[in-house]
């Protein structure tokens, strides 16, 4: 008999535990900062702001942390202007950063323009892209070089991404090295 009163007891407290539960709203929440936001969504309305909204524009006249300006537009006369004006700001390249350069060149321009800077990279005797210049055949100066990785030039794209300014002036000093060699 008192085994029948304790299985009932169980039985009891097991539905009356199970029938308090709900999976569609929990019980109680453990820090509910972390669930429920207390600033404003990105894109919320809201009336701290002029325009009523909570995403802004940022001020005009800034840039980005790391973002270097650089002067000459993307145009033809911007090209022409970097090529006649635009000196590179590295007076003397030491030997750790002419094998630097030579790392770089081999990794972004080597596959199209070739090792020795002749046209004849990996791509193009593979028939993938035509027309890829010898820089014997260019006339070209640091500043031209490094208006081309920065903004890119016909079907070369833009390396602004990949490398950052001191990177570009190095690769642009190895490119004219490989022209003197050519």
């Amino acid at each position: 008999m008192k085994s029948l009163y304790k299985i009932t007891f169980l039985i009891c407290i097991t539905i009356l535990v199970s029938s308090c539960h709900n999976n569609s709203k929990p019980n109680y929440q453990y820090m509910p900062n972390m669930y429920e936001p207390v600033s404003y969504e990105t894109y919320e309305e809201s009336s701290a702001f002029k325009n009523g909204k909570e995403g802004q524009l940022p001020p005009t006249g800034t840039i980005n942390r790391g973002f270097e300006p650089y002067e000459y537009e993307n145009s033809t006369a911007g090209y022409d202007l970097a090529k006649l004006n635009l000196k590179s700001p590295l007076d003397s390249i030491s030997e750790k950063d002419v094998e630097k350069s030579k790392e770089l060149y081999d990794i972004y321009c080597a596959i199209c323009h070739g090792t020795e800077g002749n046209g004849k990279g990996k791509l193009v005797t593979q028939g993938k892209y035509l027309g890829v210049p010898s820089y014997k055949d260019r006339v070209i100066t640091e500043g031209s070089v490094f208006h081309v990785q920065t903004y890119g030039l016909n079907s070369m794209g833009s390396y602004a991404n990949q490398l950052n300014s001191h990177e570009r002036w190095l690769v642009a000093s190895y490119v004219i090295n490989l022209k003197a060699k050519l």
